[in-house]
């Protein structure tokens, strides 16, 4: 006879979670269980609050800057491979009540657990300071700027000022969390509110750029079905111009569109899913104190909390980035007088390439020839190649706003975007504190403890508040991000291995271990998920390694696969695997 699971032994004296769980009981056996799953739905928003961040932000936007529309069909395929994964976690926790950092340690490998653990935090840390700069520049650049301000300014003074501000509200939401009853409710509610607020802002842009007639309705359906052709071809409009291009012109600008489209739609694949989320959601499922007959509703939290919101906005994201940037430049680009192009807004940014473009025309005669000849040919070049050039200029949200004030209104605009991009990054931030608190008491092997909790909060919040030093120093923010991100993407489809391995345990799992149909169908969808992950685990590791411009990235993130590689091998001789019973 099975011993009551950890989480059943501990939620039995909380008089909420039982009241919640007779709630679900009464729903399941009467078949109504929709409206009790909406009031009850909460770690999925979680997730919802942490996958909205700034790197699905910028991959929203250079997926409908290079593609159009044509590869919105990518982050919902990379949602829903997400969304599997989590609930094969959330099954498993769930049905074991087992901390999945103990279970994987004694069932499955502890240099898999400890390297969770680990990129889990330093993921938690080092991302946490982008946030705080997005949160800052929407300040800046949008929201202060309404009604003719001049903006914060860039003084250090005035960044900490901020910064600060954004540590303590995000700390107290944080431990409003950790409290039962009326507190923890806040907490939801404030954390829907915040998810709703970024996808009304982003989904009222799409709405009006559909009612002025600025979107194709046909062309955005076209682009939710897969185009696997994209990760070698280019996409939208831009692989008209290309073919249309010479030879020479077409085997250029595919190599040169190629290279950035990949990593755009690898990265986009990572961001829809990071380890940390890995991390956060049965950890907080726990925390509730949710088991078995809560694994419905996890499946539907997931949906409806995080798939659908993150669609949404991303979607919208990549339409409004379509209309604006897409195949679109300036008169002063276009134009064949390189005085003229010279007052471009982008004329910088694509100047490096289409120089390369004339020396790849001139070949050997490239030496020979002075500055000033090549830039007038760069400027007589064909409007098709400067439109391909123009896509591979990189945008924000900010410029977004610029494009669309036009059509929005100046204000309206900088009110939609700053608070979309606002609520993206202060929402990330105090998920980044939340899990970096269960990280810490799994670390220090204290999992009820308060206080661990909330050091792990704050080193997380504190790290992020540094970015004012640290983050807006080029060579030490790259040096941190290729630290983090190499051990991070390499533990994802390691993590999701772990994962697919615990689904098919029996020993992990007993009785509740999937059987025939069942169990195909979570193996086929996992797969493709263990798939994708070392895809974009692949091609991000690559591409740092290949890193001309820092030879020695290659070292750093070849050191890391190696040491952490032969760690895990060490790992299938230490577990210390339990019985089912136990």
């Amino acid at each position: 006879m099975p011993h009551p699971s950890p989480a059943e032994s501990t939620v039995a004296v909380n008089p909420k979670v039982e009241a919640d769980r007779k709630l679900l009981r009464d729903a399941q056996a009467n078949g109504k269980v929709l409206g009790t799953y909406v009031r009850l739905s909460g770690p999925g928003w979680l997730q919802s609050a942490i996958t909205l961040g700034g790197g699905s932000l910028a991959g929203s936007l250079f997926l409908g800057v290079l593609g159009g529309t044509s590869m919105l069909w990518l982050q919902i395929v990379a949602i829903v491979l997400g969304v599997v994964m989590l609930s094969a976690i959330s099954y498993v926790t769930l049905s074991t009540g087992r901390r999945p950092f103990e279970a994987i340690n004694r069932e499955i490998n502890p240099a898999l657990g400890w390297g969770w653990l680990v990129a889990t935090i330093m993921a938690n840390m080092i991302f946490c300071m982008p946030q705080f700069s997005l949160c800052y520049d929407s300040l800046d650049k949008n929201l202060s700027t309404l009604g003719g301000g001049a903006g914060l300014g860039g003084d250090a003074t005035t960044k900490w000022i901020v910064t600060i501000t954004l540590l303590v509200a995000a700390g107290f939401v944080v431990l409003l969390n950790t409290r039962q009853g009326k507190a923890a409710k806040f907490f939801d509610l404030f954390l829907k509110a915040l998810i709703g607020m970024v996808v009304i802002c982003f989904f009222g842009v799409a709405i009006l750029l559909f009612g002025k007639g600025q979107i194709d309705v046909g062309a955005v359906f076209a682009g939710m079905i897969p185009d696997f052709s994209q990760f070698a071809k280019p996409a939208g409009d831009l692989r008209g111009l290309v073919d249309g291009l010479s030879p020479t012109g077409q085997e250029f600008w595919t190599g040169k569109l190629m290279g950035t489209q990949r990593s755009v739609m690898i990265a986009a694949i990572a961001t829809a899913v990071g380890i940390n989320m890995t991390f956060l959601l049965p950890y907080s499922m726990l925390a509730r104190g949710w088991d078995r007959p809560f694994r419905g509703l996890a499946r539907f939290d997931l949906s409806t909390g995080m798939a659908i919101p993150f669609v949404l906005v991303t979607s919208c994201v990549v339409i409004a980035a379509a209309a604006s940037f897409h195949n679109n430049i300036d008169d002063q680009l276009a134009s064949t007088s390189l005085v003229e192009m010279q007052e471009s807004p982008i004329y910088e940014g694509v100047k490096s390439n289409l120089l390369a473009r004339v020396d790849a025309e001139l070949g050997e005669a490239s030496a020979a020839t002075d500055e000033t000849q090549k830039l007038e040919m760069m400027a007589a070049l064909p409007e098709a190649e400067k439109r391909v050039a123009a896509a591979l200029v990189k945008r924000d949200a900010f410029q977004l706003s610029q494009t669309l004030s036009p059509l929005l209104g100046e204000g309206k605009a900088k009110l939609v975007f700053g608070l979309g991009v606002f609520g993206m990054g202060f929402s990330t931030i105090i998920i980044l504190m939340l899990i970096n608190g269960y990280a810490f008491r799994e670390l220090f092997g204290k999992p009820d403890s308060q206080g661990i909790f909330v050091a792990g909060v704050l080193v997380a919040g504190l790290s992020g508040a540094s970015w004012v030093w640290l983050w807006t120093d080029d060579a030490t923010r790259f040096w941190l991000a290729i630290f983090a991100s190499t051990f991070a993407v390499m533990l994802l489809p390691i993590a999701y291995f772990t994962f697919f391995l615990m689904m098919n345990s029996h020993r992990i799992l007993g009785d509740d271990k999937p059987t025939g149909a069942r169990l195909w169908g979570w193996n086929i969808m996992m797969g493709l998920a263990v798939l994708g992950a070392v895809a974009a685990a692949g091609v991000a590791m690559y591409e740092k390694a290949m890193d001309k411009g820092n030879p020695v990235a290659f070292y750093v993130v070849i050191g890391i696969f190696v040491f952490y590689s032969l760690a895990v091998v060490l790992g299938f001789f230490l577990r210390r695997p339990t019985s089912v019973s136990a």
